[in-house]
């Protein structure tokens, strides 16, 4: 099997001289035949010649600056069955992509024939805490949230399992990527787009998997976050979800939920406009207007099979609560078995020797 190594860069020249050698390690070491690309969006910081100059057998894509959008052209031009997606501020371990690629991999005993996309075990770069990829996701006053960052997370770090997205590392069925139509335009320039586009896998009946012994370290808005500022990638947030909701969103329970919480949001930036920060004022409403000048483009876009039963099942499956407890069973269990043998959960010796150290907390 082949596997391409695509890293996504803008004006990171200095993110791709700290990072893309782990990148090139972690290829080496995949098993498979394995390349590494660059999709460079437009960058003007020299990255493009640093890359020729260090990296001349690394294939550098030159794309105009569409975001995760560049995947979309650049997946569909490659031939290799499976493409692992990331950010250029990824440090990978060195089996990262041996270990991501098995539920995707026809040979391999972990293969599974609906996968179509695998998470792995996400770190902070410069800290201890975990940042996903087991995702949830849940209702916060009238938005819907994904996050791997839910309370009672932690006992579930290291147990495989469905996730409901990814971020800034994942591996993909190209042929699905593509039949699901990548990653859609209608975020840009950024934010959200892949929940929407794991949302539409499982409306396809396909799911994602979380592989927490691929591991990576993730530093996290180094790229977005310099462009925007944290402001700005606020309010991008605020905007997609909206699309997202109204886009993927049919039926009657979270309609209601999206009009009750717009109506409490808006009340509460009433509020705040009275007294609070200039930068805090009319936050959501302006998130609300920029959402709304681009309704017309909702249907432009790679849309989702509209089940309703997969839709109500996507958000049952995914609950915060739900995740927590099956994490927490599983560390039960692991203390409970006074062999090894316990590894037939998938992880591996490193990986069970932290879990294990997290279990006096944890239990």
């Amino acid at each position: 099997m082949q596997v391409k190594l695509l890293v996504l860069n803008f004006n990171g020249r200095q993110l791709l001289a700290t990072y893309l050698p782990s990148v090139v390690r972690a290829a080496d070491a995949a098993g498979v035949y394995c390349t590494v690309g660059v999709i460079d969006n437009d960058s003007t910081d020299g990255s493009r010649q640093w890359l020729a100059t260090n990296y001349p057998d690394v294939r550098v894509w030159h794309r105009p600056n569409r975001g995760l959008c560049s995947f979309n052209d650049v997946l569909a031009q490659i031939d290799s069955p499976v493409a692992v997606l990331l950010n250029n501020d990824i440090e990978l371990d060195s089996d990262f992509v041996r270990r991501l690629i098995q539920p995707l991999q026809r040979s391999h005993t972990d293969y599974d024939p609906r996968c179509f996309m695998t998470a792995p075990l996400c770190w902070a770069r410069h800290g201890r805490n975990c940042e996903g990829f087991k995702t949830a996701v849940r209702w916060r006053y009238g938005l819907v949230q994904a996050t791997g960052r839910f309370e009672g997370h932690e006992p579930g770090i290291f147990e495989p399992g469905l996730t409901a997205s990814a971020g800034a590392a994942l591996a993909v069925d190209r042929q699905r990527f593509l039949e699901l139509g990548g990653f859609d335009p209608l975020f840009l320039p950024g934010r959200i787009e892949d929940l929407d586009f794991a949302y539409r896998g499982y409306q396809a009946g396909y799911h994602a998997r979380y592989v927490p012994q691929a591991i990576c370290y993730h530093q996290g808005m180094a790229t977005f976050g310099a462009v925007f500022g944290e402001e700005g990638c606020d309010a991008l947030a605020l905007r997609n979800t909206l699309l997202f909701q109204w886009k993927n969103l049919r039926t009657p329970r979270h309609r209601l939920y999206q009009v009750g919480g717009i109506a409490a949001r808006v009340a509460t930036d009433l509020a705040r406009s009275l007294g609070g920060p200039p930068g805090q004022r009319w936050k959501f409403v302006r998130a609300l207007a920029a959402a709304w000048a681009k309704r017309r483009e909702l249907t432009e876009g790679p849309q989702p099979a509209r089940d309703a039963v997969r839709e109500q099942e996507f958000f049952q499956e995914f609950l915060p609560r739900r995740l927590a407890q099956a994490g927490a069973e599983s560390v039960l269990f692991a203390a409970r078995c006074s062999s090894r043998r316990a590894s037939r959960h998938h992880t591996d010796d490193s990986t069970r020797v932290r879990w294990e150290r997290a279990l006096p907390q944890q239990v």
